[in-house]
């Protein structure tokens, strides 16, 4: 997978088998002013979410994934997302190419400014209508009903596993096996006024959900650390530490991209298509969240696409070892056209 998330000036687009879509912890500033944005938006912090351990034990866990590399654990899944459950990003965008984020640590309810581009203020940005949505990562599997957030988390696994597997083919049981792409020779690098990529650094797929490009890299370290240049100095560490391989794996799949919605808004039910999208074939389901994470690579291409059935059987793997199940499944992308770039 390789994907592409919003990137101001550039949307990347990442084509591996998925956004958008990397990631000082809430202190650093990134406003055009360069003053200080910190600021307590109340003394009483907010009480943690029931974790994501409430439904799936570790047995689980490593049944779904029993030929797993030793780098992905249990511990450090939960862990992940226990801690990103803490963190929320109020998405603000102005003429479709220019963004705030403001990011705020639950913990202490105090929030800053990590992201404010150059043109923000400027006069012809100010006319356009914003677009203002926020993304609680402690929503991630936690939302809804416990059937509704195991299909949701049956999907996500369905994912992880196609891009990380290495095995036997329809076995199922070979996911979370790779760390990083096969070929890590190429760099993944793409112009990008805000995420620019370090000098030596390479941006090849690495965690879960293969994360690649310095624009996704440089995106999620906003969201995930409140700082761009942890990831985009240190790519590296999606590989070499796993809690933060899986933050950024949650990231994907919970942030919106510029003309796509989240996969959790897709599996929960909360995303319905418009107009275009439906003259477009797009519609709610697991094949909506393919069209998400590799859509110009793997949808409107037919029923016999083999990287978008192996994830629907994936899908349909998972949800059957969960206990749980989805009759009305509108599972392929086969006909849905891709989002434009």
């Amino acid at each position: 997978m390789k994907s592409i998330i919003l990137s101001s000036k550039l949307l990347c687009l990442s084509l591996v088998i998925l956004l958008s879509t990397g990631f000082s912890c809430g202190g650093n500033s990134k406003n055009s002013s360069g003053s200080d944005s910190n600021k307590a938006v109340s003394d009483k912090p907010v009480p943690p979410k029931v974790s994501i351990a409430s439904l799936l034990s570790e047995k689980q866990f490593n049944d779904l994934f029993p030929q797993r590399d030793k780098f992905y654990t249990y511990a450090s899944f939960i862990k992940a997302a226990d801690e990103l459950g803490m963190i929320k990003v109020k998405v603000t965008r102005r003429a479709t190419s220019v963004y705030q984020l403001v990011r705020t640590d639950k913990k202490t309810n105090k929030s800053a400014i990590v992201r404010q581009d150059v043109d923000w203020n400027e006069e012809w940005a100010k006319a356009k209508p914003d677009s203002t949505y926020t993304i609680d990562y402690g929503n991630f599997c936690t939302e809804y009903s416990a059937d509704v957030n195991k299909k949701e988390l049956a999907a996500f696994f369905a994912h992880i596993a196609h891009e990380t597997r290495h095995g036997m083919n329809a076995s199922y049981t070979d996911g979370l096996m790779l760390i990083h792409e096969s070929n890590t020779s190429l760099p993944y690098i793409a112009e990008n006024d805000e995420y620019p990529p370090v000098a030596g650094k390479k941006y090849y797929g690495r965690g879960p959900m293969q994360l690649s490009y310095n624009g996704n890299y440089g995106y999620a370290s906003d969201c995930i650390l409140g700082d761009d240049k942890i990831l985009l100095q240190n790519p590296e560490l999606v590989e070499t530490d796993p809690v933060m391989a899986f933050k950024t794996a949650i990231y994907f799949w919970m942030t919106p991209q510029t003309h796509k919605p989240s996969a959790h808004d897709v599996m929960t039910g909360k995303w319905q298509p418009n107009a275009e999208d439906k003259a477009a074939g797009r519609t709610p389901g697991f094949g909506m969240t393919i069209n998400i994470v590799n859509g110009d690579v793997e949808c409107n291409k037919g029923e016999n696409m083999y990287n978008m059935n192996d994830r629907i059987g994936f899908y349909q793997f998972f949800l059957k070892k969960m206990g749980v199940n989805d009759p009305n499944c509108v599972c392929s992308c086969g006909k849905m056209k891709p989002y434009p770039n």
